[in-house]
C-alpha cells in the first residue's frame, strides 16, 4: 500500500524531458487552448511514495507535467496543482498499477476538512485503512457499481471516448427517510447523448443538482426542517446557497449540525450513502452573519460538458465527500464508501502513518 497526504510535497527533482508535449487543464475554470501559445512538456522523472512497511517506494519514469500559474486560478487558495485519479492512462493510479501490476488495482481517498492537518490517498490496497484510534475503515465500506459513461467529454459525433470520470447508479434520494419525488429519468446515464446520472467530483466544491432535482430536494428539506423535530426557520440566505439558518438555532452533534439526513439510495435499497450535517451544511461566518446554510447548489437545465456532451444530473462535490473513506476499485468496478466517518469518532487526518519513513 502506498499513501500519499495531500499536503505532503513530494521530493522530486525533474530529470528527463519527454519527446511529447502535454495540455494541462483546470476542471473548474477550462483553458480555452485557441488562445494559448505553445503547450507544455511532459516530463518523466522517478516519484516517491511511503509504503506499509514505513519507507519509500520509488516509482521510476512517473508522467506529469507543469504548468504556469494562471492555470491554478479558481482553485482554492493554497492549491499548487492537481492529482490526477480518474481512469486516464496517465492519471496516478493507473501509473502506479502498471508499475506494480500484482497490487489491487485500486485506490482510497479520504479528504479532510482541516486546512493545517491533511487528508490521505491510499493507492494499490483493499485495506486495512487504520485511523485513529484503532479504527480499519476499510471493514466499513459499503458497495454500489461503478458505472462507465460511454460518452466523455472530449467524444466528437464520430468519435466515441470512454468517460475517464466515476459514475455511481443513484436511484433515489430521501430526507429524514422521507421519499423525494423525482423524474427518474435523469439519474440514469443517457448512453446516446453522454448526459444524465450522477458523477464523483472532488474539484466541483458543492453538490450540483440539476434543476428539477434540485427544487424537489429543496422543498423537502424546508418542509422537514421546518417540523417539530428541528423546528428550525430559514433566515436571509448567502450567496451561492439558497437555504440558510441562523446558526444559534442549530443543535450541534458528533456528526454536524443537527438537521434532516439525507439519504442517497443507490443500486439497492440498502445501499445508502448517508450525508449527515456535518457534509450537507456549510458555515458562513463573517461581519455580523453567522449562518448554517445548505451546501447544495442548482446546476440548471440542459447543460453541456462540451460542444457534444451533455452534462450529468448530479454532481456529488467535494465537500459532500470530506471525512468519508473512499474506495475506487477499478479492478472490480465498485466504489466502496464510509458515509462521514466522524459517527465512528475519527476523521480523515487521523489516518495512521507508518512510524518511520526513510
Amino acid at each position: 500500500m502506498l499513501a500519499w497526504t495531500f499536503a505532503t510535497v513530494h521530493r522530486v527533482q525533474i530529470a528527463v524531458i519527454t519527446r511529447f508535449l502535454f495540455l494541462p487543464d483546470n476542471p473548474i475554470k477550462p483553458i480555452d487552448y485557441r488562445k494559448v501559445n505553445g503547450l507544455n512538456t511532459a516530463l518523466i522523472d522517478p516519484f516517491a511514495l511511503p509504503n506499509a512497511q514505513g519507507s519509500l517506494t520509488l516509482i521510476n519514469n512517473f508522467i506529469f507535467s507543469c504548468a504556469r500559474t494562471g492555470f491554478l486560478k479558481g482553485l482554492a487558495k493554497g492549491i499548487t496543482g492537481l492529482a490526477a485519479l480518474g481512469r486516464s492512462n496517465i492519471s496516478i493510479p493507473v501509473q502506479i498499477n502498471k508499475v506494480f501490476p500484482s497490487t489491487p488495482n485500486c485506490f482510497a481517498i479520504c479528504l479532510s476538512r482541516s486546512i493545517s492537518q491533511p487528508g490521505v490517498a491510499l493507492f494499490g490496497s483493499r485495506g486495512p485503512y487504520n485511523f485513529l484510534p484503532g479504527i480499519d475503515l476499510s471493514k466499513s465500506l459499503v458497495y454500489t457499481p461503478l458505472l462507465l459513461n460511454p460518452l466523455g467529454k472530449d467524444s466528437e459525433p464520430d468519435k466515441p471516448i470512454l468517460s475517464s470520470e466515476y459514475h455511481i447508479g443513484l436511484t433515489s434520494i430521501k430526507v429524514n427517510g422521507k421519499m423525494v419525488a423525482l423524474n427518474n429519468s435523469l439519474l440514469a446515464i443517457n448512453g446516446e447523448k453522454g448526459s444524465g446520472g450522477t458523477k464523483i467530483s472532488t474539484v466541483v466544491p458543492y453538490t450540483k443538482l440539476e434543476s428539477s432535482i434540485y427544487k424537489a430536494f429543496i422543498l423537502a428539506f424546508l418542509k422537514e426542517a421546518a417540523s417539530s423535530a428541528f423546528n428550525l426557520t430559514t433566515t436571509k440566505p448567502v450567496k451561492p446557497f439558497a437555504v440558510c439558518y441562523p446558526a444559534s438555532a442549530v443543535k450541534n452533534t458528533q456528526v454536524g449540525p443537527a438537521v434532516p439526513i439525507i439519504d442517497l439510495v443507490l443500486d439497492r435499497q440498502d445501499v445508502v450513502w448517508k450525508i449527515f450535517g456535518s457534509n450537507s451544511m456549510v458555515r458562513i461566518t463573517k461581519k455580523s452573519v453567522d449562518l448554517w446554510c445548505l451546501g447544495f447548489l442548482d446546476a440548471g437545465v440542459n447543460q453541456m460538458v462540451s460542444s457534444w456532451v451533455g452534462a450529468p444530473s448530479i454532481v456529488i462535490g467535494g465537500y459532500q465527500l470530506e471525512d468519508n473513506m473512499l474506495q475506487f476499485d477499478l479492478q472490480s468496478k465498485k466504489l466502496g464508501f464510509s458515509s462521514s466517518i466522524l459517527s465512528k469518532g475519527t476523521d480523515c487526518a487521523k489516518f495512521k502513518f507508518p512510524t518511520k519513513i526513510v
